[in-house]
C-alpha cells in the first residue's frame, strides 16, 4: 500500500486517538475492499501502529515546547525552575 494511502487513513482515523483494534478493523475492510491482501494484513497493522506511536511522541514533543515557551513568555517558572530553587532553599536553611 502507498505512503500516501497510509498517510491519508492515519490522518482520519486521528492518529493519536489509534488502536490496535482501530487498525485492525481497518485492514479487515481494506481486505475486503480488495485494497489490502490478507497476507499483508498483519505488516499493515504492525506499520500504522508504529507510525501512529511514532506521530504520539512527536505531538507530544512539539506540545511540550508550546508549554515551555509559553510560560517564558508568561514568566512562570516551570518545575525543574522550582526544584532547583527549593534544592537551594534547602542548602540555605540547613547552614
Amino acid at each position: 500500500m502507498s505512503d500516501l494511502i497510509k498517510k491519508t487513513i492515519l490522518i482520519g482515523l486521528g492518529v493519536l486517538s489509534l488502536t490496535r483494534e482501530k487498525a485492525e478493523k481497518l485492514a479487515k475492510d481494506l481486505v475486503k475492499r480488495g485494497e489490502l491482501a490478507e497476507n499483508r494484513k498483519a505488516k499493515f497493522v504492525k506499520d500504522l501502529m508504529e507510525k501512529a506511536e511514532k506521530s504520539r511522541v512527536e505531538m507530544e514533543k512539539k506540545i511540550e515546547k508550546i508549554v515551555e515557551k509559553t510560560l517564558k513568555k508568561l514568566n512562570i517558572p516551570t518545575r525543574k525552575e522550582l526544584d532547583a530553587l527549593k534544592a537551594k532553599i534547602d542548602k540555605l536553611a540547613k547552614k
